[in-house]
């Protein structure tokens, strides 16, 4: 790859991105949204969220791929403490709690 394709996908992605945010921002960014609109939106975080953390769970890199009893055993207390309580910090919390804990019963590290 030469300098000149690096800077024109550089540029073209920018103006993608730019192009893609400018459309809910730029255009209907100071009309209401309709309600079914603002509903949906207020899932965006629960559906990206489990995307985000899933492979880092099921295959984390410091593993090599594999599924570590550690990690998978502090998304699971994570999620139950976060569903019974309902409270973030607690569920945090908890989650690290558990991964330090397994980590030091398993001697994985």
């Amino acid at each position: 790859m030469n300098e000149h394709y690096i800077w024109t996908v550089i540029l073209v992605l920018g103006v993608g991105t730019y192009l893609i945010r400018f459309s809910f921002l730029g255009l209907i960014g100071g009309k209401d949204l309709p309600e079914w609109v603002l509903r949906h939106l207020r899932y965006t975080a629960v559906a990206v969220l489990p995307g985000l953390i899933a492979p880092l769970v099921l295959w984390p890199a410091a593993t090599g791929g594999d599924v570590d009893p550690a990690r998978l055993s502090a998304a699971l207390v994570t999620f139950g403490i976060g569903l019974l309580t309902s409270n973030v910090i607690a569920a945090i919390l908890c989650g690290g709690a558990t991964l330090f804990g397994m980590i030091w019963v398993l001697g994985a590290y």
